[in-house]
């Protein structure tokens, strides 16, 4: 339309549209995907940041059959509510503790089964819902984080297709230039260099996210809407209703089977469903050593009789890939070498997001079309992000689990947002930066002096709470260092 009116116009080059597109994605996406992205890094050690929020429950490496029937039962008798399922967690490396979950709550138990105290692990869980759902509806949450998924995997190709000497420019870093020249570097050094580990991430994301749609349509156009119906060919059928009364579910003997027929294998859940009903199934859940499935699911009867296996490690390649979709992407499949990999790519994704927002807004500034407000809004987001968790956290040692504390969060955030489009002044990034690192060191020091003996992997998230404040603070440091030392060399000549 702009060509007919002015034909000359010079048409807008194919890279200049590409980068356009990868700008409005990024703009549009931004701030969601920096939360997803940033809660992600940290849901990496979920199993550990349970352990180090609570710090004093009963800990073990195993728990024998035995003691596992004891707690469950135990359990439901303590409860004293009708419950359809009932859940166990074994111990496993980054949370060596036994907890029993049923639809009315959960607790700890000790090695032989006994009652500890009840899971209160409010924080951990309120950070792994802001990367599933974004503390959002589960069903209309997981819809949201999938898209951001198919998002995240437009914009590494918008990306590239907007950089055509990307690749050989990738080892070209000016972290001395001019501010805007070395935040484009940074950007697009790191989206070259974990090229293959934002699309894996993207895909897997859109997979699990946008899957749940496949799955609802497909409940409503074959299975009268009843979903778990449409997820039975890959994970398996819900157990024959029978409400009749029945003992609770031999969990007992079908671990021991386990132990019996596959020694090598790690058994990390264990699941009844129809709970003390005649209709009640067993489900094993046991890690399968080099596989990228989460694990095989072994089905017993009430009495603990194996009945099959699911197939999630040598059915159809389809159900084998959808089971291997988690791991992929929540980086649990190579040990803590890949963990701290996924932790570092994450925090170098937020990195590449921050940087990609931040260099529009300064090429706008260039321009003579500074946006005020919006930089405000930005920093709030990037930085008071991580200050309003790190406050979730505070808040939780000082007032108890039993907080909203997605509520308070997103109260707080959208507040700040308000604040900053209002008062922009009121948030510079290097205020908030300097906040967020001294944050992190109290919430660290505070933590290893008040929170009494802990296991090594609850002194390293402190160790790396007080080094990420290092971080954050590190490069200014280096700034006014450089300054000084330039001062000191103009004064020289004339001493």
């Amino acid at each position: 339309m702009a060509d007919a009116v002015n034909p000359a116009a010079p048409k807008e080059g194919f890279v200049a549209r590409a980068l356009k597109g990868h700008a409005a994605l990024g703009l549009l996406t931004g701030a969601l995907l920096y939360l997803v992205c940033l809660s992600g890094a940290l849901a990496v050690f979920q199993q550990d940041l349970q352990r180090w929020e609570e710090p004093s429950a009963a800990e073990m490496t195993s728990i024998s059959p035995a003691a596992v029937q004891r707690a469950i039962e135990g359990t439901l008798e303590r409860q004293g509510k009708a419950t359809d399922h009932a859940f166990v967690h074994m111990p496993t490396r980054g949370l060596p503790r036994t907890i029993v979950t049923t639809d009315n709550g959960a607790n700890y138990v000790d090695a032989q089964g006994n009652y500890d105290r009840a899971e209160a692990h409010a924080w951990t869980q309120f950070v792994l819902y802001l990367h599933y759902y974004l503390n959002l509806p589960a069903f209309w949450g997981i819809m949201v984080t999938g898209a951001l998924g198919a998002m995240l995997v437009a914009a590494v190709v918008t990306g590239v297709l907007a950089h055509p000497r990307i690749f050989r420019d990738a080892f070209r870093m000016r972290l001395r230039a001019q501010p805007q020249l070395a935040r484009a570097d940074l950007h697009n050094r790191f989206g070259v260099w974990l090229l293959p580990f934002i699309a894996a991430l993207g895909f897997t994301g859109a997979v699990i996210g946008l899957g749940q749609l496949v799955f609802y349509t497909a409940a409503q156009e074959r299975h009268g809407g009843n979903l778990e119906e449409a997820f039975a060919p890959i994970f398996g059928e819900h157990p024959a209703h029978d409400p009749a009364p029945a003992p609770v579910a031999r969990a007992d003997r079908a671990l021991e089977w386990m132990a019996q027929n596959h020694p090598d294998l790690f058994v990390s859940y264990v699941t009844i469903e129809e709970t003390a009903t005649a209709g009640q199934q067993i489900s094993v859940l046991a890690e399968h050593p080099r596989r990228l499935i989460y694990g095989e699911n072994y089905l017993f009867d009430g009495a603990g009789n194996f009945k099959k296996a699911l197939g999630l490690a040598d059915g159809a390649l389809g159900q084998q890939a959808a089971a291997s979709v988690y791991k992929l992407h929540f980086g649990t499949y190579g040990g803590i070498p890949v963990e701290l990999a996924y932790l570092v790519f994450g925090l170098a994704l937020c990195a590449i997001i921050s940087t990609g927002t931040t260099l529009w807004l300064m090429k706008r500034r260039a321009r003579g079309l500074p946006s005020p407000r919006l930089e405000a809004v930005w920093a709030v987001t990037i930085w008071g992000s991580p200050i309003l968790m790190t406050g979730a956290y505070w808040l939780r040692v000082v007032a108890g689990p039993q907080l909203p504390f997605a509520a308070l969060f997103w109260s707080a955030l959208v507040l700040a947002t308000i604040l900053a489009a209002l008062r922009p002044a009121l948030a510079p990034s290097p205020t908030l930066r300097r906040v967020l690192a001294a944050m992190l060191v109290l919430t660290g020091i505070g933590h290893v002096i008040f929170a009494g003996p802990l296991p090594v992997s609850s002194l390293l998230i402190d160790a790396a709470l007080c080094l990420g404040a290092l971080a954050l603070l590190g490069p200014e440091a280096l700034h006014l260092l450089r300054r000084e030392r330039a001062g000191k060399a103009r004064l020289a000549p004339q001493s």
